[in-house]
């Protein structure tokens, strides 16, 4: 089965376990990059006027996407990623599910978080792929190791 590692990071853990998740399940791999990159300031949580922190309080807030998946279609399997904020995915992942059909694709979550757990993600994701199937996901730590990721993903893959 042709799998996709998809994944949107804002510091680089996330990007960190995407690189070595595609490696591992032997899946390509696709950047999210936002429209307007990100900076220290606007990650800020402690700051209630911090981009990211005015984006999570309105749930319906869509931030741009500067690139796009051409072949989505070409794959069965797209393993998702992404920092939790706020207990859920960043509202960029909204937008991403919101830009393409997921009709017979299977949607994997997996996120990065220095404790919080996977929460309602997969609801959230359901609900705005529809027509896809949103597994359980899993929250890894930044220094999870390859072979730890091989055996997750190889449930997906085979």
């Amino acid at each position: 089965m042709k799998s996709l590692v998809v994944y949107f990071s804002a510091t680089g853990t996330t990007e960190k376990v995407a690189k070595n998740l595609a490696k591992a399940t032997n899946s390509d791999l696709f950047e999210i990059i936002p429209k307007q990159k990100y900076t220290d300031i606007d990650l800020d949580w402690t700051n209630q006027n911090s981009r990211s922190s005015i984006e999570m309080k309105n749930l319906s807030f869509r931030p741009e996407i500067a690139n796009k998946i051409d072949n989505l279609k070409d794959y069965k399997c797209l393993f998702l990623g992404f920092p939790i904020w706020w207990y859920r995915e960043p509202t960029i992942i909204d937008t991403f599910i919101q830009q393409y059909d997921f009709s017979n694709i299977k949607i994997i979550p997996f996120a990065t978080s220095g404790g919080s757990g996977m929460g309602n993600i997969k609801d959230n994701l359901q609900s705005l792929a529809k027509n896809s199937i949103v597994e359980n996901g899993k929250r890894f730590s930044s220094n999870v190791s390859v072979d730890e990721l091989k055996s997750w993903g190889k449930q997906f893959t085979d």
